[in-house]
C-alpha cells in the first residue's frame, strides 16, 4: 500500500479526522475558494479544480451554505480577505524532503508557524526549489475496494485503458495515478465504467523516496501530524517511504 493511503489510514484509526472535523471543513472551503478564484467560474460544471473540490466537500458531509459561501468568497463576493495559494519547501529529521500546501490571507503568519513548526520538531525550511525538482504534480483518483466486489486486476486493466499512468492496490482502496491534465478525462472514464470513486484530487508525487531509521521516521510523521494541524496548512508532501513498521509503530504511538 502506498504511503499516501498507510498516512490517511492512521490517521483515521487514530480517529484524528473525526475529532477535527471542524478544521477539515475549513480546509475544504479554502480549497474551493482557491478553485473558484483560479478557474475563473463558480461554476463546478466548467471549472474541473473547482468540481473535484466541491465533490471532495460533498463526499465529507460540507454543508451546502458552507460550499456556497466559500464560491462567492472565491469569486469576490462577500468582502473578505483574499486567500493566497503558497507552497513552502523544507527538510525533516533524516533528510527527507517535504513540500507544503498553504491556503492563507496573511502570509507573514502562515511563514512564521510553518518556520517555527518546522524547526521544533528538528526540521529545516528550505529555499524555493530546493526541494522542489523532487516532486511531480500528479492526479490521483481513489477507488473503494469495499464498495463492490472489484477484482483488482480488473480494475487495474481499466484504469490504464483510461489513461492512468499508474495503480496502486491497497487493503480498503486502488489509488489510480494520472498525468495531472488527465485527471479528468481517467476520472470520467472510470465513473463510466461503474466504478465507486471516493475522490479525485492534485497530489504531489516524490521521484525519488527516502528510508530513514525508524526513530527518525517516526519524527518525520510526527512533524507531517503538526504541520497538517496548521490552520493555514492544506496538505503536505514528502519522499518518506512509510515501511509496514514505521506505519504500524506510528499508528501504536
Amino acid at each position: 500500500m502506498s504511503g499516501h493511503s498507510k498516512w490517511h489510514s492512521i490517521r483515521r484509526s487514530k480517529g484524528i479526522l473525526d475529532q477535527k472535523r471542524g478544521q477539515l471543513f475549513t480546509k475544504l472551503a479554502r480549497d474551493i475558494t482557491i478553485a473558484a478564484r483560479e478557474g475563473g467560474s463558480g461554476d463546478p460544471d466548467g471549472n474541473f479544480r473547482l468540481r473535484i473540490a466541491v465533490d471532495k466537500a460533498k463526499a465529507n458531509n460540507m454543508p451546502a451554505d458552507n460550499i456556497q459561501r466559500a464560491i462567492d468568497r472565491g469569486m469576490g463576493k462577500g468582502g473578505e480577505a483574499k486567500l493566497e495559494e503558497i507552497y513552502y519547501e523544507g527538510y525533516a529529521p533524516g533528510g527527507v524532503a517535504l513540500m507544503i500546501e498553504t491556503a492563507t490571507d496573511n502570509r507573514n503568519r502562515t511563514n512564521s508557524e510553518v518556520r517555527a513548526t518546522l524547526s521544533k520538531a528538528g526540521g529545516n525550511p528550505g529555499e524555493p526549489g530546493s526541494v522542489g525538482w523532487m516532486f511531480k504534480t500528479k492526479g490521483l483518483i481513489t477507488i473503494d475496494l469495499n464498495a463492490k466486489k472489484l477484482d483488482p486486476d480488473e480494475v487495474m486493466l481499466t484504469a490504464i485503458d483510461a489513461g492512468a499512468d499508474d495503480v496502486e492496490v491497497g487493503e480498503e482502496a486502488i489509488e489510480v495515478y494520472t498525468e495531472f491534465q488527465q485527471l479528468a478525462a481517467v476520472r470520467q472514464a472510470l465513473l463510466a465504467a461503474g466504478l465507486p470513486l471516493t475522490g479525485a484530487e492534485k497530489t504531489m508525487l516524490a521521484t525519488t523516496t527516502v528510508n530513514p531509521e525508524v526513530e527518525d521516521g517516526l519524527r518525520v510523521m510526527r512533524l507531517i501530524e503538526k504541520l497538517e494541524d496548521l490552520d493555514d496548512v492544506q496538505k503536505v508532501y514528502s519522499n518518506l517511504e512509510v515501511t509496514d513498521e514505521l506505519a504500524e509503530q506510528f499508528a501504536n504511538s
